[in-house]
């Protein structure tokens, strides 16, 4: 019996790609929510069994009966700012839809929080609680709410990292969108050494390690304590880190700059630079400027499942960027 997977979020970018691979690379019916369904630059014709579901998440109730027949609900949409707004997208709605799922139907729940919740011990920082943006706070309101709910043994949560992507038929990601303007200040930003690290992965490479675990659901264990999610479905999504410098370098390189020396920049400084020009930092920016290394004990790629990565390596992003490499 062919499954039917519902999709929310596919208007943004990581939406596109995840709509994409279940297009190109599955038979199942698929069922893409989305609010404006002119956004979409994808083909919605390219085979059967694509149904587009016009639809807001605050009014998920009106699906109610398309939901109790979903095998597989993979949950990308979110609410980017507004505290009203992202409360009751992110979390009271996000909520409402899985309760609105047929348990003895539905097989597997894939919800995407973010990797800015996790501590380097990949532990939920509470800092995320009370210092967060209104994105940030409601992505962590929403993971403890998902403990509570009846179907939490069904719950895979997938945090991706800093999210790479875009293209003339999708929508950049942040990352993407932004590294233009990163370029623009590279011939001087190259001269400052700087103590940090990250993860990225690239939407393609999101949109495969899901369309894995939907084709191959992790085991269901029913002997979870009460309030708990099962650790073995919680997914960090990232590429190896990279320090702030290497970065640079990998970007210098690319464009084919020469790094001479580096100044190093220490945080006092940067406070100092802060004050001096009056710079306004919102309490989340300061937490994240003061931890720095952004980095987790196991993240998880297409290789880690055994299937090709499209994006493995900076240079890779730049280039599907559409920003071209000199010699």
């Amino acid at each position: 019996m062919t499954k039917k997977v519902f999709i929310t979020g596919v208007s943004g970018c990581i939406g596109h790609y995840l709509a994409e691979t279940f297009i190109r690379h599955t038979d199942y019916e698929l069922y893409l929510f989305v609010r404006s369904p002119q956004k979409l630059q994808f083909d919605t014709n390219a085979r059967e069994g694509i149904h587009v579901v016009q639809g807001d998440l605050m009014d998920i109730e009106a699906q109610a009966d398309l939901l109790q027949t979903i095998n597989v609900a993979i949950l990308a949409a979110t609410a980017w700012g507004g505290a009203q707004e992202s409360f009751e997208t992110n979390v009271v709605k996000t909520a409402r839809l899985i309760d609105l799922l047929d348990p003895t139907i539905c097989e597997q729940i894939i919800y995407f929080s973010t990797a800015s919740l996790l501590g380097r011990d990949n532990e939920i920082l509470t800092e995320a609680r009370d210092l967060g943006t209104d994105y940030v706070r409601t992505k962590y309101e929403c993971y403890q709410k998902l403990k509570t709910l009846k179907l939490a043994p069904k719950i895979t949560v997938v945090f991706p990292t800093l999210v790479a992507g875009g293209a003339v038929d999708k929508p950049y990601s942040h990352l993407s969108g932004g590294l233009k303007e990163v370029i623009k200040w590279l011939g001087l930003a190259k001269f400052f050494s700087a103590d940090g690290s990250f993860h990225f992965i690239h939407g393609e490479d999101i949109a495969t390690v899901v369309r894995h675990l939907a084709q191959q659901p992790p085991i269901i264990r029913f002997d979870l304590p009460e309030g708990e999610l099962d650790q073995n479905r919680l997914f960090v999504l990232g590429n190896e880190p990279l320090t702030v410098d290497e970065a640079i370098a990998q970007l210098c390189e690319h464009r084919g700059q020469k790094v001479y020396f580096k100044i190093p920049l220490s945080i006092g400084l940067a406070k100092v630079i802060i004050k001096v020009f009056r710079i306004q930092m919102a309490a989340w920016d300061r937490f994240c400027m003061d931890y720095r290394h952004f980095t987790y004990q196991k993240t998880y790629s297409p290789r880690s499942f055994g299937l090709e990565s499209s994006c493995p390596k900076l240079t890779h992003v730049l280039t599907s960027a559409g920003i071209p490499r000199k010699s």
